[in-house]
């Protein structure tokens, strides 16, 4: 019998159900353990457990040079528990907000392609749940000391009119008179964004992934030949904070999409890592002193490859504050100047008027004093007809303005770990860098 008419005799013996299996069975690709999914909200939803998640990946997934998951692929969830947020919960007694503030507790379970396929995913649990901010540094400010601290101040005119003019100012001042009340009821915000890890390799279809296209928005892969200048996105291997890190310490950062020659061959890899360290870190203090970060790199290592030496710029970085956050031409990223005497003056002024009485009792001004302290103050100020209540009230809204301004300590600045950042990165010797081919199951992309 020959070797053929063995292997048909074989296959013969088979059910023709596990004959079916083999030759139906669809390949697919593997996304490694460990993977980063960020992934954001585009409404509100309501704080309960038991919700359920529908969200959107923010950038694309990408094993070795192949696109698995193209941004904006649905993610779906659900909302495990609910944790205490103590420090909110604080600020708000004072004043006179009693709503019990949560942070919700989040587990994604699903992946939903763009064929109606869904497939099942396994992740960590989420809790730090936040708005994402893309930090941008500006070219340098040029002029003298004056005109730079003129365009400061220009700027946060502009930020303070954009919150009343700009996008969803209606629910913006919905929420603002929620806040007066005593107790309301809670929400998880939109565009509230989480990354998580994937606790266990997701097999994806290969028609699936082959048939995806690169999503608008999202950053193509970028390279300047005559000086070698890549555009790299990656994601920060381990946190690091204005309150923690030090000056030294090592950092790393894993490249999460590949980058491209003119010719089409992979220069940098997925999974290739940048290395560097912190080269400042000044934690916050009393007296609403700010904390500062700045951190490079200086090295790039492709897999199975030597380390390269290079000169890194940082231009971007997701911030979960970042509305708070400023990076300069440098880098650096600090917190954004805050007002500090401005709004406490403003609120003294206020606090003043029941006094100034001239025989009668002035409803408007016990009012406008009273207010400080939202609601409650409003109507216990008003109510009792008494001039130096109203007053005291609005004292007390002013000094939890001071404190808040002045005395309490500034914001520190903090990067969670799979953060993800920009870097313009130039390869720092002459030889050019080697084009290194990858199959479709290399290296994962972890941080």
């Amino acid at each position: 019998m020959t070797r053929c008419q063995a292997l048909l005799s074989l296959l013969a013996l088979l059910p023709t159900a596990a004959l079916s299996q083999i030759v139906t069975q669809p390949s697919s690709i593997t996304i490694p353990k460990g993977t980063p999914l960020p992934v954001r909200i585009g409404d509100h939803l309501p704080m309960k457990v038991g919700e359920q998640v529908r969200a959107e990946l923010i950038y694309p997934v990408y094993v070795g040079e192949q696109l698995v998951l193209p941004a904006r692929t649905v993610v779906t969830g659900t909302v495990v528990s609910l944790s205490p947020d103590r420090t909110r919960r604080i600020h708000a007694r004072l004043r006179a907000d009693f709503t019990p503030f949560h942070i919700p507790v989040v587990r994604f379970d699903h992946i939903l392609l763009a064929n109606g396929a869904s497939v099942p995913l396994t992740t960590g649990t989420a809790t730090d749940g936040a708005p994402i901010y893309r930090l941008v540094a500006p070219p340098p400010r040029k002029g003298s000391f004056a005109s730079k601290q003129f365009a400061v101040l220009e700027q946060g005119i502009k930020d303070r009119v954009a919150v009343i003019t700009g996008p969803d100012k209606g629910d913006r001042f919905t929420q603002f008179l929620l806040s007066q009340l005593p107790y309301h009821s809670e929400r998880i915000a939109k565009a509230t964004a989480w990354t998580v890890e994937t606790a266990a390799p997701v097999a994806v279809p290969e028609s699936a992934a082959a048939a995806a296209p690169i999503a608008q928005g999202t950053s193509a892969p970028q390279m300047n030949e005559p000086t070698r200048t890549w555009i790299v996105q990656a994601y920060l291997a381990s946190p690091i904070s204005s309150a923690s890190s030090k000056a030294g310490q090592a950092i790393s950062a894993t490249v999460a999409e590949p980058i491209l020659n003119p010719d089409g061959s992979v220069a940098v890899p997925v999974g290739s890592v940048m290395t560097g360290s912190i080269t400042q870190a000044r934690p916050a203090r009393s007296f609403g002193r700010v904390g500062t970060l700045r951190f490079s790199f200086r090295d790039l290592t492709l897999p199975g490859e030597d380390p390269i030496a290079v000169q890194v710029a940082l231009t971007g970085a997701d911030s979960a504050t970042g509305g708070d956050m400023v990076m300069n031409s440098e880098g650096e990223v600090a917190p954004k100047p805050q007002d500090k005497v401005v709004v406490p003056l403003i609120l003294l002024a206020l606090a003043r008027g029941p006094l100034r009485r001239n025989g009668h009792h002035e409803l408007g001004r016990d009012a406008v004093a009273s207010n400080s302290l939202g609601l409650i103050g409003f109507i216990v100020g008003t109510a009792a007809q008494q001039p130096f209540l109203a007053a005291g009230i609005g004292y007390y809204g002013a000094a939890v303005s001071i404190y808040e301004r002045i005395f309490r300590s500034g914001k520190q600045v903090a990067f969670a770990r799979d953060t993800r950042i920009v870097l313009q990165t130039t390869a720092r010797r002459s030889a050019a860098m080697k084009s290194t081919p990858l199959a479709v199951n290399a290296a994962p992309t972890r941080p």
